[in-house]
């Protein structure tokens, strides 16, 4: 056979594509073209033209578009085309190849090199006459089932094409084989009407120069493949190590799936599946047009595919593959295969490289001691939106694994780590952390089919608090708080904070909250970053700028946020995932989901079947989820969950990548008061009262001492019983049980009563949402007035004889608040060694549900014989003085060191300038010897002296050290 050999031109324009400029440069290609084919003819198909063509004539807005347009656009149409037709080149010489040059993908340094897209082209070119028939058929069914029928164009398919994408608004494509050569090999993807016409004259040229086999030998030797192989040959070579004649039916439906979008379908990339899902899609086409039988379609179906391995130079594979999909998106396969482009992602790759170590080094022994094969690791900038981070699977090199499937961007059930997202709903209705819900099993279901959760431990708790059922990730209580909230407002708030996949309330009812609905992992840890920044979402971002061969800017990156959530809302959802006290009952006080030197928020997450276990968390700066099982979603051993496989993964990364860096404090929620007793905690469940026996009501100061006596006083109902849930702070239902789910959760609750031997009071004793107005009665044990303290810990405690035995009590020395509780028996037991020898006066305070308050105080001697007289010292410590700022640092973090923390009780943090002192930030409660204060607005540009000062429990204030900051 002989060559053909196809000449540089200089009749090819510039073609420019939307984003991206292409050079020109051109190269000789060589094509080995058959000069005498055999033509084959394709199976014969019904021809349905006639019908599309009906449905056309009488389609309204095609004919109004049409009549208006008729003259004035044939007029143009047939200048455009003379004047188009005038610049194209002999058929003869068509091939311009620019020269090729890579792509380079960089981390957030633009410093450090991820991977080089290779401009060098891997062509082999190959005869038609050596392919078997089944390959050339492959490409065909799937691209043009009509390619040796028509003259190069199809005039159906182009009016189709107009139709779907003007008036219904799809796209649909409607080239034919030979014009997708045209496009490939000879124009550029851009997608203008010139191209186009352009791209339609050349088809039919090449048409009526060639034959359809060469026509058919030059598309297969040009097309791209992706992964810098062009043409059958060479992608054979590439994905599965052979020649293209030696393919099977099923490897050559795989490669003519590719070219369509050969980086979305890459077998190294995230879509694998839908890969193969497309090449079972063209075996059933090649059976139904006749080239091959069903039997071998499902045969060729069944054939395992072993695609040769991913090049191993990558690093951040999945990143590196997550961001090519984006490009080849942007700007076409050519571009970012061929045209030079400059990439600097949003990687950070010292945290980068400590994600990977830390997946390695972590889970070495999971597959035999909990059956996990697999894990992730995202980790994003919430004050950005910019992923740090992104480990998509423990080894991307793992096939056994499937360790190319990139679970950051796949779909996985949250488990329960999808509840903060309920809790915020319910608390932007009036909820609070304080109201309180049964932990009681509970059938949620009155339509015949049960469905009745359990908690984890097949525990009851009775009721508790929103804070305890978010915090110890309690199900019962969860499932109601979902139905408080309601599945279409939470959907409806995922939406805002960035997810994409939970759309159907509907299919998901009740379930949603213990992770019925799966999610994309990098959209979860970006929803988290919603807390972290108070309710401000930013939108994911991995790219900070593109960079054409020239250096000319094709795009940078632009912070993309919204204000989502209330930042009171997202203030008590942290306050709840930083409460390590809340989830010790749980988990313990010593768990993964705490840090050594810093407050963090972490929230764990298991679905019922340990498929998929995870630990979301966060500083203000960092937000990190992690997620742990088996891409064949194969369960886990039981009990797998994820404070057990994610949470000591998680805790290792933020431990590592926040060494070094400022400690960051989350805002409180302040007063979450409501003045309705079951909003703000109250349960009626086993409160001691005391009751005038006369009236069977609660005794006031009035009520005479022989008519007084003390019950235990139980009512219990669920909050349905209490509270409209869509108006949870108006007025108490008439009728609860016009809510359907009144009558299952009550009978569940008292249910629970009655198992546990609690009995509800007189119905004559009425409390709940008509607290009483008299102020709590009680005495102070432990301690009487004037008592001489020796022993150096104080265990004092409150009798409450009123009916303000659940609310809150408060101790204080001296003014300085101690200690409060809300639990009973509301004991203080505080070791006093940090006071020196002296009086101090012990105050009580016991407030109820309404805040009625009683202040009861005494005074003691404390006589030590080993009595710690350490003065206490307070320092600046960070930021250093003469440090510059600007108005993007703040909320600022000031730091401070104390030498005896117990010492001190209060601390005032002022800066001070021309205009005089101006308080920044007060603290009454110091814990720790590192004392961090938050300075939230920037006082404008200047120079300032920061300094605190602070006081003993004897009410001495002293000054800590200045240092100076400069504001720009």
């Amino acid at each position: 056979m002989p060559n053909r050999t196809f000449q540089t031109s200089s009749w090819k324009q510039n073609n420019q594509n939307k984003k991206y400029k292409i050079a020109h440069r051109r190269l000789v290609v060589t094509h080995h073209v058959a000069t005498s084919p055999t033509k084959q003819k394709a199976p014969k198909n019904k021809n349905t033209n006639h019908n599309f063509f009906i449905a056309l004539l009488l389609n309204k807005k095609f004919l109004k578009f049409t009549g208006l347009a008729a003259l004035v656009g044939l007029i143009g149409f047939i200048i455009l085309v003379l004047v188009v037709n005038s610049g194209l080149p002999n058929p003869n010489q068509l091939i311009n190849r620019e020269v090729a040059q890579s792509t380079k993908i960089y981390d957030r340094t633009g410093q450090n090199l991820l991977y080089e897209i290779s401009g060098d082209q891997k062509r082999t070119l190959v005869k038609i006459s050596d392919l078997p028939n089944y390959v050339k058929q492959a490409t065909i069914s799937v691209e043009d089932k009509d390619f040796y029928k028509h003259g190069g164009i199809s005039v159906w398919a182009m009016i189709r094409t107009m139709i779907t994408n003007i008036i219904f608004r799809r796209s649909a494509g409607g080239s034919t084989l030979t014009q997708q050569f045209v496009k490939n090999a000879i124009l550029s993807n851009e997608k203008t009407f010139t191209r186009k016409l352009k791209e339609i004259i050349l088809a039919i040229r090449i048409e009526q120069k060639f034959s359809k086999d060469e026509i058919l030998q030059m598309y297969l030797n040009e097309i791209p493949y992706g992964s810098n192989a062009y043409g059958v040959e060479a992608a054979a070579q590439k994905y599965f190590k052979k020649q293209a004649k030696d393919l099977t039916i099923a490897e050559a439906a795989v490669l003519a799936a590719l070219p369509q979008a050969p980086s979305r379908y890459s077998p190294y990339g995230p879509n694998k599946q839908l890969l193969l899902d497309r090449q079972k899609y063209i075996l059933g086409l090649m059976a139904e047009q006749g080239y091959i039988t069903k039997d071998q379609a499902d045969t060729a179906k069944k054939e395992v595919i072993k695609f040769a391995p991913p090049d191993s130079n990558m690093i951040a594979p999945h990143f590196i593959m997550y961001i090519k999909d984006q490009l080849a998106e942007k700007y076409g396969e050519q571009a970012i295969e061929q045209g030079g482009l400059k990439i600097i992602t949003t990687l950070d790759l010292y945290k980068q490289k400590i994600a990977e170590e830390v997946i390695t080094q972590k889970t070495e022994n999971y597959k035999t001691k909990y059956n996990a094969s697999n894990a992730a690791l995202v980790s994003i900038d919430p004050k950005t939106g910019q992923i740090l981070a992104m480990v998509g699977s423990r080894d991307y090199f793992d096939d056994s694994i499937d360790g190319q499937v990139n679970i950051a961007t796949s779909l996985r059930q949250p488990g329960s780590s999808i509840k903060p997202l309920v809790y915020a709903t319910l608390f932007g209705k009036g909820y609070t952390p304080n109201t309180i819900l049964f932990d009681v099993n509970t059938n949620f279901s009155n339509n015949g089919t049960p469905y009745e959760p359990h908690d984890y431990d097949l525990k009851e708790r009775g009721p508790v608090s929103i804070r305890t059922a978010l915090a110890g990730s309690l199900n019962i209580p969860a499932v109601k708080a979902l139905y408080l909230a309601g599945v279409k407002n939470v959907t409806d708030l995922a939406a805002k904070f960035g997810y994409t996949t939970l759309t159907n309330p509907d299919r998901y009812g009740l379930s949603l909250v213990l992770g019925g609905g799966e999610v994309k992992m990098l959209e979860h840890v970006n929803a988290f970053g919603v807390f972290a920044r108070e309710g401000e979402y930013h939108q994911v971002a991995s790219i900070l700028r593109v960079e054409d061969k020239d250096g000319k800017v094709l795009e940078e990156y632009k912070d993309q946020k919204d204000m989502v959530l209330d930042p009171k809302i997202a203030e008590e959802v942290n306050s709840i995932l930083t409460d390590n006290a809340a989830r010790t009952p749980i988990f313990g006080a010593k768990n993964f989901l705490t840090l050594p030197d810093r407050l963090v928020a972490a929230k764990t997450g298991t679905t019922n079947d340990f498929k998929d276990a995870w630990t979301m968390g966060f500083t203000p700066s960092l937000v990190t989820g992690v997620w742990v099982g088996n891409n064949s979603s194969v369960s886990m051993k039981k009990g797998s969950d994820g404070s057990i496989v994610a949470a000591p993964i998680w805790n290792e990364y933020m431990k590592r990548v926040l060494v070094g860096t400022p400690v960051e404090a989350f805002k409180d929620p302040g007063d979450l008061t409501t003045g309705k007793a079951v909003i703000d905690g109250e349960s009626n469940v086993n409160r001691k009262v005391l009751i005038n026996t006369q009236t069977n009501t609660i005794a006031t100061s009035s009520t005479p001492p022989e008519l007084t006596k003390e019950v235990i006083y139980t009512n219990p109902h669920c909050i349905l019983y209490y509270v409209n849930k869509d108006d949870p702070l108006g007025p108490k239902p008439s009728d609860p049980s016009i809510d359907p789910q009144f009558p299952l959760w009550e009978s569940a609750v008292l249910t629970w009563a009655q198992k546990n031997n609690i009995y509800a009071s007189s119905s004559k004793l009425v409390i709940g949402d008509s607290a009483p107005t008299n102020p709590p009665q009680f005495d102070i044990t432990g301690v009487a007035d004037k008592d001489i303290i020796k022993d150096s810990k104080l265990n004092i405690g409150v009798n409450i004889t009123s009916i303000a035995d659940n609310a809150n009590v408060e101790y204080y020395i001296n003014n300085n608040l101690t200690y409060k509780t809300s639990v009973f028996p509301f004991t203080m037991n505080k070791t006093l060694n940090f006071l020196s020898n002296g009086y101090y006066n012990l105050k009580v305070k016991v407030c109820d549900a309404s805040y009625n308050c009683t202040e009861k105080s005494l005074e003691f001697n404390l006589l030590l014989d080993n009595n710690y007289q350490n003065t206490p010292a307070l320092n600046l410590i960070s930021p250093s003085s003469g440090t510059i700022a600007s108005a993007s640092d703040f909320p600022l973090n000031i730091q401070l060191a104390t030498n005896n923390y117990e010492k001190v009780t209060k601390v005032d943090l002022f800066y001070k300038d021309a205009s005089g002192v101006n308080p920044i930030k007060s603290l009454t409660s110091v814990t720790d010897k590192i004392i961090t204060l938050s300075w939230d607005s920037s006082p404008g540009p200047g120079t300032y002296e920061v300094y605190a000062e602070y006081y003993d429990w004897n009410n001495n204030k002293k000054t800590s050290n200045s240092i100076t900051l400069n504001v720009n």
